[in-house]
């Protein structure tokens, strides 16, 4: 059987294996006070950070010394449609960017308010009925489209191009 390593000398030996050639990076380790990893997740718009205990032996499956934090923002978005998570049948926005062009979708974001703000939002969407999504190509086989003129503030994960983790919070 092969010995355990731990974190940093296996980081040293993997960056010895991979040439530089090769079309992907190989991350340096950092070390200091969480609060500037926090503001370098804000300044570089990251997905995330990964924390690892550098004298961490390898172990699969979960572990308290390497720990991954997500790091969240928030934005607005314009409603164009409500559908149902496949998985939970829970109530989902669907949601866009406008932008120079116009509207580009942003993905979806679960609806997560009071039940008075949750029925106060069904009975405008229900004035605001669209037979198509106001986004031609966009297609959702069970989506209500509705006409672009709420806007939701919604907290997703930061970094990505699509939404992703994202809730509504309020509606503008």
């Amino acid at each position: 059987m092969a010995k355990s390593l731990f974190l940093l000398e296996r980081r040293a030996k993997l960056k010895e294996l991979i040439p530089s050639e090769y079309p992907f990076l190989f991350s340096e380790e950092f070390t200091g006070e969480a609060a500037a990893f926090f503001r370098a997740c804000a300044d570089h718009q990251l997905e995330g950070i990964v924390s690892k205990l550098g004298s961490s032996k390898y172990r699969s499956g979960r572990s308290k010394t390497w720990l991954k934090t997500k790091c969240f923002t928030e934005g607005s978005f314009v409603i164009i449609g409500t559908t149902r998570d496949r998985k939970t049948r829970a109530p989902l926005a669907l949601l866009a960017r406008v932008d120079a062009e116009g509207l580009a979708y942003a993905g979806s974001a679960f609806i997560v308010l009071s039940g008075v703000e949750r029925d106060e939002l069904s009975a405008r969407l229900q004035t605001s009925k669209l037979e198509r999504s106001p986004i031609p190509q966009l297609r959702f086989p069970d989506a209500q489209w509705v006409k672009p003129q709420l806007t939701a503030r919604v907290r997703h994960l930061s970094g990505t191009k699509y939404l992703r983790h994202a809730t509504v919070r309020e509606i503008r």
